[in-house]
């Protein structure tokens, strides 16, 4: 929070265009779920995409820099031999040649987002796989609150749309939740109906799509004119007319998706790890920030503020020092053959999502959750054979840090006798008095 407003001036510096207001040029502030006031920074509807469009123009320009694409992390490699456990590189898989590359390394920053994509519904990327997390947890680092999984209540329920967001900025402009009757339904459930923090809204959805039998509920923006909708909303409203959807008539068809995952990897104030030399940014990482519940747009200011922390740590105590003499050892894959069974993978990663969405999902139990334990801890068998009998694939590496991160789900959300945030368990139903964080230690 200290930081907040000296890194919103250096993303301005960078070439980051937020939005302003017309008549007085100041920037414009969003009211989303949770807040109790304009607070928010935001280019348009699309915050995230100008950021990163900024920052890859930024670094661009710097000749120091290299950068390397196609490339799919596999492990870190840590010299336990040191008086100080210290990364010294990392193994990757290349996409282009199918071969494992070695890379020597001071330190390794870990900025892979986070496990969405372990559920079946999910407004993520195909990549938010807990990748880095599997990687830290079996490096030697503690993952800390992993069973807090944010499902944003509003993804856009359409066959023809892949996990499309419809922005929780929508409801702090007016918009309302309706079920296909036009009948508003929040109400019943908080009183501050839509701008109820996302576990709520979330949880609400569920019910009333549990207890109608229905496929989604509907976001009515029906009251704003096309000229405010077109104004606030362009990449939104631009891509719900090609499916035939005009916002500014027509209720939206949503339904809740895994969104965020508000625990992670356990970092200090400078994001370092327990693993001396490595670090973790953003959704991949433990901060404390987010606690039970993230709340809407903090995710962007703590990747900020957590990288500029990173990048002054690793200047202070790693610029001036050598790469480890501890070489990598080099990869073997001598004794692994290709695979003619990949149909395994996508039948293990699809029972994986509908596993984890039916019994580790909005609404949680004992019961489910240890139904959940064995599966997974089958599944992981079956990938860890595979894994080291057949040559490396994407699918493969995404699938066996897929089926970790899993069971430390599930092993977190055990832990958690309670419900509190986004944690939900119908066996402990009340919030403890004191709130303690869910920690995990590698054995």
């Amino acid at each position: 929070v200290a930081d907040g407003k000296d890194s919103i001036r250096w993303l301005v510096e960078q070439g980051v265009e937020f939005s302003r207001q017309q008549n007085t040029n100041e920037f414009h502030l969003a009211k989303e779920g949770g807040h109790s006031h304009r607070r928010i920074l935001h280019a348009a509807d699309a915050t995230g995409k100008a950021i990163q469009n900024a920052l890859e123009v930024a670094a661009a320009k710097r000749e120091n820099l290299s950068f390397i694409n196609s490339m799919t992390a596999i492990d870190v490699f840590v010299d336990k031999e040191s008086q100080h456990k210290n990364v010294t590189g990392a193994y990757c898989f290349n996409e282009l040649t199918n071969k494992i590359l070695t890379i020597n390394a001071k330190c390794v920053v870990i900025a892979t987002g986070g496990a969405s994509k372990v559920y079946q519904f999910s407004s993520n990327p195909d990549g938010s796989t807990g990748d880095g997390i599997a990687i830290a947890w079996r490096a030697g680092c503690r993952v800390s609150n992993l069973e807090f999984n944010q499902f944003h209540p509003t993804c856009l329920f359409h066959r023809d749309a892949k996990s499309f967001l419809i922005s929780e900025a929508l409801r702090g402009e007016g918009g309302r939740l309706i079920l296909p009757d036009g009948n508003q339904f929040m109400i019943n459930h908080d009183k501050r109906e839509e701008l109820a923090p996302r576990d709520i809204v979330a949880r609400a959805i569920d019910f009333e799509m549990k207890r109608l039998g229905i496929n989604n509920v509907f976001l009515d923006m029906s009251h704003h004119s096309p000229q405010f909708i077109q104004s606030h909303f362009p990449n939104i409203n631009n891509r719900l007319l090609k499916l035939g959807i005009n916002m500014a008539v027509d209720p939206i068809p949503v339904v809740p998706a895994a969104h965020y995952t508000c625990g992670g990897v356990v970092v200090a104030d400078s994001g370092e790890t327990d693993i001396q030399g490595l670090y973790a940014i953003g959704e991949v990482s433990y901060t404390g920030l987010h606690g039970a519940n993230r709340m809407a747009s903090n995710s962007l200011l703590e990747c900020i503020v957590y990288g500029r922390s990173v990048a002054k740590h690793i200047l202070i105590n790693y610029a001036g020092k050598n790469i480890s003499k501890n070489r990598i050892p080099l990869w073997d894959s001598s004794q692994v053959r290709e695979s003619d069974e990949n149909i395994t993978i996508a039948h293990n990663w699809t029972e994986l999502r509908h596993v984890m969405w039916d019994y580790v999902g909005i609404m949680r139990s004992n019961r489910r959750l240890n139904r959940a334990l064995k599966r997974i801890t089958l599944l992981k068998k079956e990938v860890r054979e595979f894994y080291w009998d057949y040559n490396l694939s994407r699918p493969l590496i995404e699938l066996r840090n897929l089926t970790l991160v899993a069971d430390l789900i599930v092993r977190s959300a055990l832990k958690r006798r309670e419900s509190r945030g986004l944690h939900f368990n119908i066996d402990y139903p009340k919030k403890l008095r004191k709130a303690q964080p869910t920690v995990l230690q590698p054995k």
